[in-house]
């Protein structure tokens, strides 16, 4: 029964464990806390059933008891028992649950929030998956077919998202499932009986056999090799290695680390660097408006000290009737037209683009959403690559009049307090009141901090920011007054936020600069972000504070000009039909589109920006490439450190004895030549073992039985051969062996390094090329140690660890009850 219990607690911590890829679909992780208590619930039943000895079908029944108890007190109805003992409407209530789910799931995007029906069935499928691995593993003694209802909690995150699902929650779910194999082999070992060696020696049941630590080590090497493979191998997965590259490149990512141009990372950063060395095809969009403004796809709303961030969508099905865009007012011209949009298979998002307040949707499939109050047409289960849809829209224009007529929003309405609020900076704080003093209006609140951001105030576009020294990205960016469209909209929207009104950051395309009639072709580098900001009874009103000189295709309105526009325009040029007199070696302050397509992004942007960015995956792979030499180079180096210090032999001390003289020669004294006895036995264990090193290096027949004069003997007579010089050293080192072994007085004064060279040669000289090369590179005398260590230290934590987990399962808190007779 301990073991039946064991084997049902590790069932549901595997279980648990198999559930990890559910936090990428979850913003939090409230469904892993209610779905511990669930599993908890069915295991605790299953125990108690088990310990009535209930036979398997009671066992499920029980099961399934357990966890409606569970459910019926994480989603109570009102009408419960002693709040877990469900009523007739409780089961209803979980009928209702359902139902609200599959509308959840069409409406929010991932990641989702922790609404009521996504948690239940969350919970309510977690706990089915434990009760079937608990009857498979514990009833049925089935562990390998566990791995199937495990496997379907990891197709769900992989259905429903659409970059790949992270490796590391699957690793922890494949080590769930090993462990309850592992366990569960354990256990079988028990029950068999007594394990015995070939002696006869009792073998403890956790001591580890070489069939089961080459076992363990298989299985490690292939989870891993299943997890790291298909991430160094091109277009199997992305998940892992765009969160290491994400964002920059794109236009919108604010890193600087390369990537690629087609996937965009919504982040507002308030400090960054831009890397464009690339151009690419993104979208494709005809419209029958002659001067649109920006194709918009993503928004940003939630601020934190670095910028703003994406919460998840929530909205109606596009091929639905969408909400009225608004009807006129004095001051607000609306107009309606028609566009089609191209995405090319580079732009890969769950979001489309489009231009704001669309009308209606066609040629899209019930897989896309639009979310009214972001704004945002988005999938949980497709992504933008190769879409073409077509769309009415409402372009709305709108006076400064008609903006400055616009009142206060109240206090306690839901969407001020959430978008106004703003990190704790009272510097900013302190910038804001000082700007819009003496301004009464909202309008005119927003135009003096628009304004702010002007060229007579300092502000450059660059291509990156500079280093501060604040503390606080948002500070760092006003005092230095130089960056790119994220820093610019994220700026302004956060100063909007602080004068109390709502504002957020929006993300799209500009018009650009290749138009073919009514079609405009859009790049990466006509990615860009704005600021959006809302007044009552008009919505959301688009203000682009970026200098227009940094961006290709600015558009610009009545209510939110070109503050650097200079007094005398001239008329704009084709810069395809116009020569570039431009001096390359001069870095002006603002200038004309420095960023059309062809033009090197880096050129003009700052004395903080690379003039021709690079990617980075070249360094990375040289630095990859070293250091897996580096890393093979290791045996080797082990291998030269130990020959080395093997070769520091004793020196021979050589005394002047005055008292004798030498009778051939002129009264010299004697010369007496001593050594350490204990120096030169440890000298002869050294020369004998880097001699077996060489053998096993060199392949050559290693017999530890022998004595060292029949492996000397032998060698010379097998392996060396002819070599007369090479036999004589061989026996020297076997000799100086023997005596440091068995005499009283070890052999000294004998050339031990050069007779190891000599043997060495003569190895060197018998063996292929491939055997000298394996011998140089990867000493398998090395490796075998390496190899060995290894084994012995998993073997004493497997043995440690058993030993421990023996111990506990021996302790019963039935022993601290009284004891019970028998009869």
């Amino acid at each position: 029964m301990i073991a039946h219990r064991n084997l049902g607690l590790v069932a549901a911590a595997a279980t648990l464990l198999a559930a990890a890829p559910l936090s990428a679909i979850f913003e939090r992780w409230t469904w892993f806390v209610q779905a511990v208590i669930a599993v908890a619930a069915v295991a605790a039943a299953a125990a108690l059933a088990r310990l009535g000895r209930a036979p398997l079908w009671a066992q499920v029944l029980a099961m399934l008891g357990g966890l409606v108890l569970a459910l019926t007190w994480l989603f109570p109805s009102g009408s419960e028992l002693l709040a877990v003992l469900p009523a007739p409407g409780t089961f209803g209530h979980f009928a209702e649950l359902l139902t609200g789910s599959v509308d959840d799931m069409r409406s929010y995007g991932v990641k989702v929030p922790d609404t009521d029906p996504l948690l239940f069935v969350t919970v309510l499928g977690i706990g089915a998956v434990a009760v079937l691995v608990d009857v498979l593993c514990v009833g049925m003694r089935r562990p390998a077919l566990a791995g199937l209802p495990m496997l379907a909690i990891y197709s769900v995150p992989v259905a429903v998202y659409v970059d790949s699902v992270p490796p590391l929650p699957f690793a922890i779910g494949a080590a769930g499932f090993l462990w309850l194999l592992v366990t569960d082999n354990v256990d079988r070992v028990r029950r068999f009986g007594r394990r015995f060696t070939g002696d006869g020696r009792d073998v403890d049941v956790w001591e580890a056999s070489p069939l089961a630590a080459a076992g363990r080590r298989l299985a490690v090497l292939g989870l891993a090799l299943a997890v790291l493979v298909p991430l160094a191998v091109p277009g199997m997965t992305v998940g892992l290695m765009n969160s290491l590259n994400s964002g920059a490149g794109s236009g919108l990512g604010g890193t600087g680390l390369g990537g690629s141009p087609g996937r965009v990372d919504l982040f507002a950063a308030l400090s960054g660097e831009l890397n464009q060395s690339q151009v690419t095809d993104l979208v494709k969009v005809t419209t029958t408006e002659e001067e649109p403004f920006y194709l918009r796809f993503g928004v940003a709303d939630d601020l934190r000290a670095d910028g703003f961030r994406v919460r998840g969508p929530n909205g109606q099905r596009a091929t639905g009737d969408l909400p009225d865009p608004g009807g006129q007012r004095p001051g607000v011209e609306r107009t309606q037209h028609r566009a089609t949009v191209e995405v090319s298979r580079e732009l890969n998002m769950r979001l489309l683009p489009f231009y704001t307040e669309p009308v209606n949707f066609s040629d899209l499939g019930n897989n896309w959403f639009y979310d009214p109050n972001l704004q945002v047409l988005f999938s949980n289960r497709d992504n933008s690559r190769g879409k073409k849809f077509s769309f009415d829209y409402v372009r709305s224009t709108y006076t400064p009049q008609a903006l400055r007529s616009a009142q206060p929003l109240p206090a306690d309405l839901p969407l001020r307090r959430q978008q106004t609020v703003t990190p704790d900076v009272p510097e900013v704080r302190a910038l804001v009141a000082e700007l819009t003093q003496d301004k009464r209006t909202e309008y005119d609140k927003v135009r003096a901090l628009y304004d702010y951001f002007s060229e007579d105030n300092g502000f450059t576009y660059q291509l990156s920011t500079a280093e501060g020294t604040s503390g606080q990205q948002i500070l760092d960016f006003l005092e230095n007054k130089a960056g790119y469209c994220q820093q610019y909209a994220a700026a302004l929207a956060w100063m909007v936020r602080d004068a109390g009104i709502p504002a957020r950051v929006a993300f799209g395309f500009t018009n650009g600069n290749r138009r073919s009639g009514d079609t405009l072709t859009l790049t990466n580098r006509n990615l860009h972000a704005w600021t959006e900001v809302y007044f009552d009874q008009i919505g959301w009103v688009p203000f682009d504070a970026t200098p227009t000189y940094g961006v290709p295709g600015s558009t610009r309105s009545a209510w939110a000009p070109d503050v650097d526009a200079p007094e005398e325009t001239t008329p704009q040029t084709d810069t395809s039909d116009t020569p570039d007199d431009t001096d390359p070696t001069e870095t002006p302050d603002r200038g004309p589109n420095q960023f059309e397509e062809g033009v090197d992004t880096g050129a003009g942007a700052g004395p903080n920006t690379p003039a021709s960015p690079t990617s980075t995956w070249p360094w990375l792979t040289v630095a990859g490439l070293l250091a897996l030499l580096a890393l093979l180079a290791v045996p080797a180096l082990r291998r030269l450190a130990l020959r080395r210090r093997r070769g520091r032999l004793a020196p021979v001390a050589r005394t002047l004895d005055p008292s004798t003289a030498d009778s051939t020669t002129t009264g010299q004294p004697r010369v007496t030549v001593s050594t350490d006895p204990d120096r030169a036995r440890a000298d002869a264990h050294a020369a004998w073992d880097e001699l077996i090193d060489t053998l096993v290096d060199y392949r050559v027949r290693v017999d530890p039985t022998e004595t060292p004069r029949a492996t000397a003997d032998r060698l010379a007579r097998e392996s060396i051969g002819t070599d007369t010089d090479a036999g004589t050293a061989v026996r020297l080192l076997g000799r100086a062996e023997e005596r440091a072994r068995y005499a009283r007085d070890p052999l000294t004064g004998e050339p031990l390094p050069a007779a190891l060279r000599t043997v060495r040669s003569a190895l060197a000289g018998q063996a292929d090329r491939r055997t000298r090369l394996l011998a140089a590179a990867l000493p398998p005398s090395v490796l075998g140690r390496w190899r060995t260590a290894v084994a012995d230290t998993s073997a004493r934590l497997v043995t440690s660890g058993g030993q421990l987990r023996s111990r506990l399962l021996r302790f019963n808190p039935r022993r601290l009850l009284a004891t019970r007779t028998t009869r």
